[in-house]
């Protein structure tokens, strides 16, 4: 199990990487690290947060993918019929875009600082984009 650091506006998370269900997304992940973006508000699925990332190709399909996250799971959706994008569930969510339902593949759970999640939501959603920082621990 490989562990991973959130920095995520004023927030700080511990979390670890589903190397076994989703192996491949945590490989192309972790070869990007250290990652940084920018949160905003999700705009279909209901109370998650995003990294919009238009066409770029991590270069992996679907593996350990669901529509219906649990709060402190990110997934990535890997593109199609939507634009490519990260995505933490911070409530209530069903992964969805203008064009329907999506799934995206579970790839990162938040283990620790889980008390602040619906606060880091809430202060994306009334304050605006946030800054993310994805690192090894």
């Amino acid at each position: 199990m490989t562990e991973v650091i959130i920095e995520a506006g004023p927030f700080t998370f511990g979390a670890r990487f589903e190397t076994k269900d989703a192996p491949e997304t945590c490989r192309a992940f972790m070869a990007r690290m250290p990652y940084e973006a920018e949160l905003v508000h999700v705009r279909w699925s209901g109370e998650g947060v995003w990294v919009p990332l238009g066409d770029y190709d991590f270069g992996v399909g679907y593996e350990n993918h669901t529509s219906h996250p649990a709060p402190g799971q990110f997934l990535l959706y890997p593109g199609g019929i939507s634009e490519t994008e990260i995505i933490l569930c911070y409530g209530g969510m069903d992964f969805s875009s203008k064009m329907g339902q999506l799934a995206g593949n579970h790839f990162i759970t938040i283990h620790t600082g889980l008390e602040n999640l619906r606060a880091l939501g809430e202060r994306v959603l009334w304050k605006g984009a946030q800054p993310v920082r994805f690192t090894l621990k």
